[in-house]
């Protein structure tokens, strides 16, 4: 089995939880995030979770982003166990295995757009960075606003840079955490459409 986050083209992964639990302490107080949760996601497939707030959504995407360690359980992502990973290797799979798209944008408001999607690809050490970051924004419709800071954008544009960001190093898995939470109507129907496309 490869490292996290090798390889050549991404076609997407399987995704598999086993039995995940997640438990917050703060001082005396205990709280159950996620309590046995298991299930499987097939490469290519797109899967909406959906429930109240605080049951525990983003808490899952963090488990499985390696941003996260569950309390007990299993995260397989491609045939390895993301929670047996050493750091280095968990590293590599954030960078490189899987994008990441936030609610709320993550763009570096001192870097232009071209610059915030070239960034992923420079601390992967990726080569023809810039011109790689310019069909990123072609393809969410933002080529003719590459130039501009973040503060110069819509919220709309602002995420489809983030989407860009996220598909900067080709992981094979995109992570969304409520990405359309910020945008109107039309923004959000376009954000899901550009995704769904994506898949």
């Amino acid at each position: 089995m490869g490292s996290l986050g090798a390889g050549g083209p991404r076609e997407g992964v399987e995704v598999v939880a086993k039995d995940l639990i997640k438990v917050y302490r703060t001082g005396k107080t205990e709280v159950i995030a996620l309590r046995g949760l298991s299930m499987r996601v097939e490469p290519g497939e797109v899967v909406a979770i959906m429930g109240p707030s605080g049951c525990g959504k983003t808490t899952l995407l963090n488990l499985i982003g390696g941003l996260d360690k569950p309390t007990a359980g299993a995260i397989i992502v491609g045939g390895k166990n993301i929670v047996e990973a050493p750091e280095a290797e968990l590293e590599r799979y954030r960078l490189e295995g899987v994008g990441f798209i936030f609610q709320f944008f993550n763009l570096i408001p001192t870097l232009t757009a071209l610059e915030n999607v070239e960034l992923p690809m420079a601390l992967a050490g990726k080569p023809n960075r810039r011109e790689r970051a310019m069909d990123l924004l072609e393809l969410v419709g933002l080529a003719d606003r590459a130039h501009h800071k973040p503060d110069e954008l819509s919220g709309g544009e602002q995420q489809r840079v983030a989407i860009a960001c996220a598909l900067a190093n080709d992981p094979p898995l995109i992570l969304a955490d409520e990405p359309t939470g910020e945008l109107d109507r039309e923004n959000a129907k376009m954000v899901v459409e550009l995704l769904t496309s994506l898949s």
